[in-house]
């Protein structure tokens, strides 16, 4: 289906922003990580199992193995909550400087939710999941032309979780199975590589971005939050605002919890028109769709990233 294309005032405010961060030494490319976001979300539904999932993942293997990275899966079975059948969830690893046992990691999750069940019009309809699914894929994408010739002393991998929102009856299904099945393993082997923490992205590409301190991530590693958000005020990136707003659970949680590894979310969870009221949010409703993204937010966020990661 088609979206519409970056448009000429985020055209310019991208250019005023790849502008003012040159000096930074990073080139991420705002209309190139929107064009990735397009890419992503003309597939479809990317739910768990299906043929817009296996699109994408062919996709994102190419893409990145172009770009040096090397690719790993990490698939295992479960039960379809509404067929009763086996699926295959499969996560996807990334990893760049493979041989450094010194290592971090971005994740976020790439499947979509079923349907949008939030959208009070339809809400069997289709959901293509710009920000919710799709903005951190597309950051990955962009941050890849990057990451083979990045200065950092330690490997980097991005891990890309399936089936966070295989849910189709919020009563009865689960959430972040591919995080707890990814936490359980890293936990269930202590001879396996080693993560010294972990910064979770979620619903980061809202062309009116706001992070705010999520507070189970300020309860679980407050140190790691603060030194965050100071390399975004360095870089004076002022959409990361250091106070609490929200408590999110998240993929976070398992990773916290259960492979104990320090895992931080961001996520602008304040998804709606800017100006507007909450009840009009696009969050799970068919009008998450990339025009309500910009590829600034994704390059502000990926550099926040890219710094942060030449600092460990």
């Amino acid at each position: 289906m088609p979206f519409s294309k970056i448009g000429s005032a985020h055209a310019n405010e991208a250019m005023g922003f790849e502008q003012s961060v040159a000096r930074q030494t990073t080139s991420l490319n705002a209309k190139r990580a929107f064009s990735y976001l397009e890419k992503i979300c003309e597939i479809g539904s990317r739910t768990t199992g299906t043929i817009g999932m296996k699109k994408q993942q062919e996709m994102l293997q190419s893409h990145f193995e172009k770009l040096g990275g090397v690719v790993l899966w990490q698939p295992f079975q479960s039960r379809h909550p509404e067929t009763g059948m086996s699926v295959e969830i499969k996560n996807m690893v990334v990893q760049w400087k493979p041989e450094n046992p010194q290592r971090v990691f971005l994740c976020t999750h790439y499947d979509t939710k079923p349907f949008p069940a939030m959208d009070p019009k339809n809400p069997k309809g289709l959901f293509v999941g710009a920000n919710d699914g799709g903005s951190g894929t597309a950051l990955f994408m962009e941050l890849a032309h990057l990451m083979k010739d990045l200065p950092t002393n330690v490997g980097v991998d991005f891990v890309l979780f399936d089936a966070e929102e295989l849910v189709f009856d919020e009563k009865r299904d689960s959430y972040f199975l591919g995080s707890t099945y990814f936490a359980q393993a890293y936990a269930n082997d202590p001879t396996g590589t080693r993560y010294q923490c972990g910064i979770l992205l979620d619903m980061i590409g809202d062309s009116d971005l706001q992070l705010y301190y999520e507070e189970n991530s300020f309860k679980f590693a407050p140190a790691l939050v603060k030194e965050v958000w100071s390399v975004a005020k360095k870089l004076r990136i002022k959409e990361f605002e250091p106070k609490i707003q929200h408590s999110v659970r998240d993929d976070h949680m398992p990773l916290n919890e259960i492979a104990r590894i320090p895992v931080i979310d961001l996520i602008d969870f304040d998804y709606f028109p800017r100006g507007g009221r909450k009840d009009k949010a696009y969050w799970h409703t068919m009008a998450d769709t990339p025009d309500k993204c910009s590829g600034v937010s994704l390059v502000k966020v990926g550099n926040v990233m890219i710094e942060w990661i030449k600092q460990q």
